[in-house]
């Protein structure tokens, strides 16, 4: 990577990832009008809904792309985008006027940073939590466009390897990350699959009493180690979610295992 950090005047790309997010995209875009000199958003090709128009509605380069994985598709926003920096923002999620400001005096004042680590409150069913690795949830979402890259070949939570060194943020992120019921079991099925599918290319070992212990630990963690306790009922249910779907991963991860098996060659 070519990491050039001599320019006197940044200028700041906003880069989104979406697809049938007509309902989001709007209210982040919002969020970042008065930020942004150059809005990239790179639209899921099996998009169907108005996600595209709104995006051209506020002024953005938009490309309609086929889907190639989350990583790989925020390299090739990386690649579309102008701006010496790149502030990553998914639809789900909010700039706070706070944040704004920061990113502003910081990028206009210069820095030495290859990237940032920005804060985020996340809202299941219109709660913001306090716990359970919930918050504060740092995310490294802006960052030095020659000097970012994702690892494709990790399929979800993906983040940017960066050549340089990483500063800290305090203005807050807003993701409205659970809205539904349905919405929740349904991501949540995604990412186990996902996770199982990065094990598996990890060639990470399968075993039984992984599928036991991998649950308790994570339960253990998000409400006694990160304090889900504090979210009550609704941390409670949530940690249980979240130690649930370690096992949905698991037995996802050994049936991928098995079929790699059979269609291998035996010597």
């Amino acid at each position: 990577m070519t990491c050039a950090r001599t320019e006197p005047e940044p200028m700041l790309s906003v880069a989104i990832i979406a697809g049938n997010e007509e309902h989001h995209v709007g209210d982040a875009l919002a969020s970042v009008a008065d930020l942004a000199g150059d809005i990239v958003a790179v639209i899921d090709s099996r998009s169907r809904d108005t996600t595209a128009a709104i995006c051209r509605d506020y002024g953005a380069r938009v490309y309609i792309e086929p889907w190639r994985g989350f990583p790989a598709q925020r390299n090739r926003a990386l690649d579309l985008c102008a701006g010496t920096w790149v502030l990553f923002l998914d639809a789900d999620e909010r700039v706070t006027p706070e944040l704004a400001q920061e990113v502003r005096t910081t990028l206009s004042n210069g820095t030495d940073m290859a990237g940032f680590w920005i804060p985020r409150h996340n809202l299941f069913f219109g709660r913001r939590l306090q716990g359970g690795g919930w918050y504060p949830d740092y995310q490294l979402r802006l960052m030095r466009r020659g000097c970012a890259r994702y690892d494709e070949s990790r399929l979800v939570h993906e983040f940017a390897t960066l050549d340089g060194p990483a500063g800290m943020m305090h203005g807050h992120l807003v993701h409205l990350n659970i809205e539904r019921f349905d919405e929740l079991w349904r991501k949540q099925r995604a990412y186990a699959f996902q996770e199982a599918q990065t094990l598996l290319l990890a060639n990470a070992p399968v075993r039984w009493r992984t599928l036991v212990s991998a649950p308790v630990r994570e339960f253990y963690r998000r409400f006694i180690t990160l304090h889900g306790y504090r979210d009550g009922a609704l941390g409670l249910f949530l940690c249980a979610t979240m130690a649930y779907f370690e096992i949905v991963k698991y037995v996802h991860l050994r049936g991928l295992a098995a079929f790699r098996h059979a269609l291998t060659p035996q010597s």
